[in-house]
Parts: C-alpha cells; structure tokens; sequence
C-alpha cells in the first residue's frame, strides 16, 4: 500500500511519501517547506493571515503531489503552532477545504509517542529517551520497543524562544539554556518516578544540522547522518561558533540549512539546557521523526 503523511509544525510544514508491507514501510519521497506558522501567531494568540495562507499553500501542493504520486491513503496533522491558536478551528476548516482531507491537531503527548515511534530505532538501545526539539514546543519520550512508558511535551521551540530571548553573541547563550532548562524542571515535577535511560536519541532539525556540521558536510547530503553522536562539547563547540556569527554569515555555511540560520543557537541552547538537566553527555541523531512514527502506529500492522 502507497501512503503519506503530511505534518505540520511551527517551523516548517513536512510529508512523507511510503510503500507499507506489513510491519515494514519504504520510503519513497520526502519533502520540507519552512513556512514559519509559528511566528504568525499575534498578541491575541491567533494566526495571522499571512502564514495560514503560506502554510496551506505547502500543504496543497504536497497532497497534490503524493496524489500524483499514488498514495492510497493521505493523513494530516498539525502540532505547536496550531494547537496554541486560539483560530484553530478556523485553520482547520481551512486546511480541509483546500485538500479535502481534515487536519487533526494532536496533543503534545501524541506528537512525543509519534517521535519516538519514528526516532528510537537510530539509538540501537533496548531502553532509550527521545528529544524532538521543533519550532514551538520540545517533546520528550521514554520507551523500549514493548512500548512506551511516558511522553510529553514543554513549551518550548526554537521559534518560540527566539521570539522570547535575544541572542547576538555566545555570552547570550546561557540564559537561553537556563530558560530551558527551567521550563523542563517544571514539567519533570508532573512525574517525580520518572527513570531516565542511559541512551537519548534526538529528531528534528536542530539535530540533523549539528550532524552535518559536525561530520563537516553540507546539509542537503544525508550521508551518515543517521545513527551519528554527538557529545555535548561538541554542542557547545558548534554553538559557541553559530552564536558568534551573524545571520548571513551562517547562511554561507554549508552545514546549515539556510532557513534556520536565524533560530539555530535557540534549538542549540535548548538541547544543551535539556542535556544539562537530565545528565546527559551525547546524544544519538535520527533523520527519521513523526511523520516515520505516524506511518508506523497507523498503517503498519502490529505496530505499536
């Protein structure tokens, strides 16, 4: 069976085009435009017409493309950004008159069970934890392969936090960290018995860039990306030196994607912050998130 999967994140809107065979699924096609949804939501909370506009463009034209590339089954859903809309329901019936397809808006916990669904094959572990930091919000999940054991999601992204806290230089760094390492304090209060893993694996761009960069690649060659380590002072290493360039002069690196060049150091000095609170050293990158999760949990038999 031919199916795909469109999600759409605070940042960017995503799809996924595969070939299911029971529990097993090829991947065909993939597909990413930065439509920056997140950054349309005004003082009130609603979604400016701008960036619902620009983001129902990407999706029709991506449904129209896995159409005409034979998907059988076509699925969409939406996270950060429109789950805080307060015109969600508006985008909604928007995304749906336009495709033809309704948009689910799932919860923070589901988009954190969907990443680690996808994610936690790239860790190699028989327990592991999984980071997916976006554009609004970072989902964390724990789980082994017999299931999962807890799944959540703190309110905090890189879009959101560069909207939030200014950063020019490495000495503004640190308190983004803090910030994030504070918010994931207080969500790590809902669960007091929480085990944490000895192995993480991190989804999303901010660690497909780090891989890159650390593998001395361009971005748009996914060679070795997948499965690759990262200790946390190289982190810091990668990060000092973004935060110490400006914007155009990060566009110019080959490593990085130059759409995210404004808000990579925020996803940087989130995942450093997050690495800080729970103990970590390194962690593993994995190309496959979500969009991979989604497939597996609703068209692969016997899935999770």
């Amino acid at each position: 069976m031919r199916a795909a999967v469109i999600g759409i994140g605070s940042n960017s809107v995503r799809s996924l085009l595969v070939d299911v065979a029971g529990t097993e699924f090829k991947r065909l096609r993939r597909d990413r435009e930065g439509t920056r949804l997140f950054a349309g939501l005004d003082e009130a909370g609603n979604l400016d017409r701008e960036s619902m506009e620009k983001t129902v463009a990407a999706v029709r034209r991506m449904a129209s493309d896995a159409a005409h590339q034979g998907a059988e089954k076509l699925a969409i859903f939406a996270t950060s950004a429109a789950r805080d809309a307060a015109n969600g329901t508006e985008f909604m019936a928007t995304v749906e008159r336009e495709t033809g397809i309704p948009l689910r808006i799932i919860s923070g916990e589901e988009e954190a069970e969907l990443s680690f669904l996808g994610a936690s094959a790239a860790a190699k572990a028989e327990r592991c934890g999984m980071i997916d930091i976006g554009g609004g919000s970072t989902e964390i999940a724990i789980g082994t392969p017999a299931g999962i054991e807890s799944a959540f999601s703190c309110q905090m992204g890189a879009v959101r936090l560069y909207r939030r806290l200014r950063l020019d230089r490495k000495e503004d760094m640190k308190p983004v960290e803090v910030a994030a390492a504070e918010i994931l304090d207080e969500k790590l209060r809902e669960y007091p018995g929480l085990v944490l893993p000895e192995t993480w694996v991190g989804t999303g761009g901010t660690f497909t860039t780090l891989a890159a960069m650390a593998l001395g690649q361009p971005w748009t060659n996914r060679t070795n990306v997948q499965g690759t380590v990262i200790t946390c002072e190289k982190i810091r290493e990668i990060g000092e030196k973004l935060a110490g360039m400006n914007v155009e002069e990060r566009k110019q690196l080959p490593g990085l994607q130059p759409s995210r060049a404004d808000i990579v150091v925020h996803g940087i000095c989130i995942l450093l912050g997050v690495m800080g609170r729970l103990g970590m050293d390194r962690i593993t990158v994995s190309e496959w998130g979500n969009l991979d999760g989604y497939i597996t949990k609703n068209y692969c038999c016997d899935s999770l």
